[in-house]
């Protein structure tokens, strides 16, 4: 398996477990995801990707009345998973 192959298995395993929780335990899991795509050198744009493409096969199987909050908990799940980043971004010189 290559290294966005494994990211997306733990992603969509990650995901299911907080849309079926939503505690912070499985957004923890999401922001130690997103740490080990980081240091793994997967891109920013691989990891949105993922989780897109996670969250489509997600929805084709949710009812219409849930949309709403799945769209919310993924979302809020992403934010961990992308937290990450954002900080080594602004640890670089040229971040902000």
């Amino acid at each position: 398996m290559t290294p966005v192959e494994d990211l997306r298995r733990d992603h969509r395993a990650a995901l299911l477990r907080h849309l079926g929780h939503r505690q912070e335990s499985s957004l923890h899991a999401g922001y130690e995801l997103g740490r080990k795509a980081l240091a793994g050198g997967i891109s920013l744009l691989e990891v949105v990707r993922v989780h897109h493409d996670v969250l489509v096969e997600v929805l084709r199987t949710t009812s219409p009345d849930e949309v709403p909050a799945v769209a919310e908990a993924a979302s809020d799940f992403l934010l961990e998973v992308v937290a990450s980043y954002d900080m080594s971004q602004r640890r670089s010189p040229g971040g902000r």
